[in-house]
C-alpha cells in the first residue's frame, strides 16, 4: 500500500461528514416514512479486488504526476509575472517607498485632459490647451522631444571600472544630478483640481529636496501663488528656484521681496512667457523686457539670476550683457509659439556663443536619464524637465517627486557608464552622433 495517495491506503471512502447524501428526484417516493434518508453503503478499499486496485494505480499515478509538475506549472505561471511587477522598497525605518510605475498608475486617470502617458512626446494632447499640450497644432512641443530620440550615444566599454558620479554644482550648491524640475503654474485649469498651485508647490519642492535637487516653482495672476511657492522653498532651506514671470516692474519688485525672504538660492525669470495672453493685456504693460529693463530686474534680484526662454544666440548675448548668471534654453515646452525650432537644435550654437562665461542649462522633451546625457553632451551643465513632474507629483505628490528623480539618476549613471564615463565633466560632444 505504500504507492497508493494518503486518501486511499486503507481508507474508508463515503460521503463527507458535512453533507447529506443527495437523493434523485425520482427515488423520493422510495423514501421511508417520517422523511429519513436511506441508509448510505460505504464503500471500502479492497487490496484483493483487480478493480480496486487498478482504480488506486490510476490515481496514484495521476497524485503522483500532479506532485511532480505543480512545482514548474506554479514557476512558469507565476514568476513571470512576478518579475515585471514593481518592486517594493522599504526605508531602513520601515517606511514605505512608492516606485514610479507605481506612481505613473496613481496618475492615470486623475489628470483631466493629461493622459499620462508612458511616453510624454506631445503627441497625444497636442494642441491641447487649457490642458498639456501646446500652442497651435503641438508642433513644437513634438519637435522638442524627437530633436533629442535623433541623438544617438557612443557606447564605450573599453575603459577602466569606475561608479558614475553625477554630483552637480550651481551657484555654490551641490545637488545629486544635474536636474531641476520646472515651473509649472495654473495645474488646477491645465491638468486637475486633485492640486492647486499652492499644494502643487508644496509636494514638489519638498519631493525635489529629499531626493538632492531643487525645483522651479511656477508664477500666477494670483499673488497667493508666489507667497505659497516662496513658503515651500523657505521650508526646505532655500532649496528651490522662483521664477517670475515678466510683470510690469512695480509687481516684479513685489514678487522679488518674496523671493528675497524665502532664502531661495537663485531666482529666475521666464522671459518666454511674454506670448501668454495674460500678459498680454496687462496695464502696466507687461511681457517683453529691453536689454535695460532686464538689467534692472537683475539688479533688484540681489541674487543669482536665470533667464529662461532664450532660443537664440543674439538672445543669449542680450541677456549676458543684462547681466544674467545662467542662461535657460527654452521654448515654454511649446505652448508660447508654433513652428519654433527645437532646444536640442539651437543649444549647441548657444553654447559656442556664450563660451563658458555663465552656465547654460536647458529644457523641453527631455524625458530620461539618457536624454539628460545627450544634454550635457551637447554642452548643457543641467535640464529641466516640467510635465513629467506634473504626472510624478499627481500621481503621488512629494514622493513621486522623489520617485522620478531617482529614475531620471539612475539611468544617467548607467548611461555615463556604458559610454565609458565616470563625471559629469567627461561627457563631451563625442559621446553623441547624429
Amino acid at each position: 500500500a505504500a504507492f497508493f495517495p494518503p486518501f486511499l491506503a486503507g481508507q474508508e471512502r463515503g460521503p463527507r461528514r458535512d453533507s447529506q447524501p443527495k437523493v434523485p428526484t425520482g427515488l423520493q417516493s422510495e423514501l421511508p416514512a417520517g422523511g429519513t434518508q436511506p441508509k448510505v453503503v460505504e464503500r471500502v478499499f479492497d487490496k484483493t479486488k483487480p478493480a480496486d486496485v487498478l482504480q488506486a494505480v490510476h490515481t496514484s499515478a495521476i497524485w503522483c504526476l500532479f506532485e511532480q509538475l505543480m512545482p514548474s506549472v506554479f514557476f512558469c505561471t507565476f514568476f513571470p509575472f512576478c518579475a515585471i511587477m514593481p518592486t517594493t522598497k522599504i526605508h531602513k525605518d520601515g517606511a514605505y517607498i512608492m516606485t514610479y510605475q507605481e506612481v505613473m498608475a496613481q496618475a492615470k486617470g486623475s489628470m483631466g485632459k493629461c493622459k499620462a502617458c508612458p511616453v510624454c512626446n506631445g503627441q497625444a494632447c497636442r494642441n491641447t490647451i487649457p490642458g498639456p499640450g501646446a500652442k497651435g497644432v503641438g508642433d513644437t512641443a513634438i519637435r522638442n522631444y524627437d530633436a533629442w530620440q535623433r541623438l544617438r550615444v557612443n557606447m564605450d566599454t573599453l575603459c577602466p571600472y569606475g561608479e558614475a558620479d553625477t554630483a552637480f554644482t550651481l551657484f555654490g550648491r551641490t545637488f545629486a544630478a544635474p536636474i531641476f524640475a520646472g515651473p509649472v503654474g495654473a495645474v488646477t485649469m491645465h491638468y486637475s483640481d486633485k492640486y492647486n498651485d499652492e499644494t502643487y508647490n508644496a509636494a514638489l519642492v519638498s519631493g525635489c529636496a529629499q531626493a538632492g535637487i531643487a525645483a522651479f516653482t511656477g508664477d500666477g495672476l494670483d499673488a497667493n501663488v508666489m507667497v505659497q511657492a516662496t513658503k515651500a522653498i523657505r521650508d526646505v532651506g532655500g532649496v528651490g528656484v522662483p521664477t517670475v514671470k515678466p510683470w510690469n516692474m512695480e509687481l516684479i519688485r513685489e514678487k522679488l521681496a518674496l523671493v528675497r525672504e524665502s532664502g531661495a538660492f537663485a531666482v529666475a525669470m521666464d522671459v518666454d512667457a511674454a506670448g501668454l495672453p495674460f500678459l498680454k493685456g496687462m496695464n502696466p504693460p507687461a511681457g517683453s523686457k529691453t536689454v535695460e529693463q532686464l538689467r534692472q530686474i537683475r539688479e533688484a534680484a540681489g541674487l543669482p539670476f536665470i533667464v529662461k526662454g532664450v532660443m537664440t544666440v543674439k538672445g543669449a548675448l542680450k541677456s549676458l550683457e543684462a547681466g544674467a548668471d545662467a542662461i535657460l534654453v527654452s521654448n515654454h515646452g511649446g505652448r508660447v509659439l508654433d513652428g519654433c525650432a527645437a532646444t536640442a537644435e539651437v543649444l549647441p550654437e548657444i553654447v559656442a556663443a556664450v563660451e563658458g562665461r555663465v552656465p547654460v542649462l536647458v529644457d523641453g522633451g527631455i524625458r530620461t536619464g539618457t536624454d539628460v546625457f545627450r544634454a550635457l553632451a551637447l554642452g548643457a551643465k543641467a535640464v529641466v524637465i516640467a510635465r513629467p513632474y506634473v504626472c510624478a507629483v499627481y500621481g503621488g505628490g512629494a514622493e513621486g517627486a522623489v520617485a522620478l528623480t531617482k529614475k531620471l539618476q539612475g539611468e544617467l549613471a548607467d548611461t555615463m557608464q556604458m559610454c565609458g564615463v565616470h563625471s559629469l565633466a567627461e561627457i563631451t560632444a563625442e559621446c553623441v552622433r547624429g
